[in-house]
């Protein structure tokens, strides 16, 4: 691990964020122009503090005693909010209709189209690595439909479809600059959130029995500091990324009963991360709006929580499921000297050395900025640096020694903007009953397809993928 900076090195520097703003004790870290946080280039190393001044585990933002992370699964921003009106979405022609585009095989342009059903294709898009750096194409972004994802890439949908996302997003703290951590799939993404690299993991497939980070876990680290944490989920615990990491704390594993029960109580964790349930997250070929009820359960138990006055939720999802984005993903800090498992031959040339494609992220919380859209590049080690923050750790990597902390989305003054919990639209399915608008609903596993994550893979690799067409496309 690397030894601190010295203690007036500033953080975060960019022209929306000056160096050393803080948000109580804890710093603002940040930048518009690059994904690493100080404007000298990415000077930060493993082991390096967010305070140095502060020993390690010193709860930095006292006034925040709960983060709830809930991370849905394969969506881009342009997919689900490219029509939101609100930060950097399509543009449009005099009709109101997105001009976005991207060629077919032979050249065609293919613009966004409204899916007209809020159910999936089964066998598209395709967010493997081979797919991705297709669709970035050296940062044209113009890959998309000559990729695996075909057609069914330039689909998107729209406030009748989510209403409960797009409420969410006109309410609270959005970030247009939040990109996925690598060009690939959930998995490899997923490390990232918690141990700031993927161990060179560059697919969606069963994690090596014995590895672990060199550095260990957010998990581990919390651990460290007797930090309570829980992992709710449905069937798939997120510590088991890693599976030494599950099997050391299978007993941090809780039920989505437990987190209704535990908000409603007030008895949330400080760190309490919300995996959803395989056909509750969003990935193809589930409905949509089963996620979205899903997640509203989640958010609105937040909501109405007695945890609520002192509560940050961060929503967003793990990576963007193969769906048309049009902003090219900036230049990352590789994390460390792990290379990406390619195959010669097989897989697209490609480094750690450049983030993801943007998805959807809100942060929740009273203290909330009021009316704001976060300039400031974030990726998913923006939340591994959010939490690390909090207990002022040490960075595991050099990919979040030198990430944003999704601080510039609370009042630096300290205020609650929304001390009172502000009414959001109901989910597109209807989660609660009527007159009883926050008791939680969740979908039967009977009732749509169910799974790991294995199977979802190797349908993708169905030698007859993508050969379907999709719904109308305007052309």
């Amino acid at each position: 691990m690397g030894s601190s900076p010295p203690t007036d090195t500033p953080l975060g520097a960019s022209p929306n964020l000056q160096p050393m703003e803080r948000f109580g004790r804890a710093p603002v870290l940040g930048s518009t122009e690059t994904s690493w946080i100080h404007p000298d280039g990415p000077i930060f190393e493993p082991g390096d503090r967010p305070d140095p001044s502060q020993a390690e585990g010193t709860d930095l933002l006292p006034q925040i005693e709960h983060i709830v992370v809930l991370v849905m699964e394969n969506h881009s921003f342009d997919n689900y909010f490219g029509m939101l009106g609100r930060g950097d979405g399509f543009t449009l022609d005099g009709d109101g209709s997105p001009t976005n585009a991207n060629p077919d095989f032979d050249g065609k342009p293919v613009r966004a189209f409204h899916f007209p059903a809020t159910t999936q294709p089964e066998l598209e898009p395709c967010p493997d690595w081979n797919a991705c750096h297709i669709q970035h194409n050296g940062g044209a972004n113009d890959g998309f439909v000559r990729s695996r994802s075909r057609y069914t890439a330039m689909g998107y949908w729209t406030e009748a479809d989510i209403p409960f996302y797009y409420g969410l997003a006109k309410t609270f703290p959005l970030c247009d600059r939040y990109f996925c951590s690598a060009l690939t799939q959930t998995f490899p993404n997923r490390r990232f959130l918690w141990s700031g690299t993927s161990m060179g993991m560059i697919v969606t497939d069963m994690p090596d029995l014995a590895e672990v980070p060199p550095n260990g876990t957010l998990f581990d680290r919390l651990n460290d500091y007797s930090v309570e944490w829980r992992n709710y989920f449905g069937d798939l615990p997120e510590p088991a990324l890693y599976p030494p990491v599950w099997f050391a704390n299978d007993s941090m594993g809780r039920t989505y009963d437990d987190f209704y029960a535990d908000a409603k109580a007030g008895t949330l964790p400080p760190f309490a991360l919300v995996t959803p349930r395989t056909d509750l997250s969003e990935e193809n070929p589930q409905d949509i709006q089963d996620g979205e009820a899903f997640a509203a359960s989640i958010i609105n138990a937040v909501l109405q929580s007695p945890c609520w006055p002192r509560a940050l939720l961060v929503w967003t999802y793990d990576e963007h499921g193969g769906f048309y984005d049009h902003v090219p993903p900036p230049e990352a800090v590789p994390p460390d000297d792990v290379a990406p498992a390619l195959l010669e031959g097989t897989h697209e040339p490609g480094g750690w050395d450049r983030l993801g494609f943007r998805v959807p992220c809100v942060v929740v919380s009273p203290f909330a900025k009021h009316d704001y859209v976060s300039p400031i590049i974030h990726d998913h080690t923006s939340v591994l640096r959010l939490l690390s923050t909090k207990w002022n750790l040490g960075a595991f990597t050099r990919r979040d020694a030198n990430a944003s902390n999704l601080l510039d989305c609370l009042d630096p003054s300290g205020a609650t903007p929304f001390a009172e919990p502000p009414p959001l639209p109901r989910p597109g399915l209807e989660a609660s009953e009527p007159g009883s608008p926050h008791d939680p609903v969740v979908p039967s596993p009977d009732a749509h397809t169910s799974g790991d994550k294995a199977p979802a893979v190797a349908k993708l690799g169905d030698p007859h993928h993508g050969e379907h067409e999709p719904p109308v496309a305007d052309t």
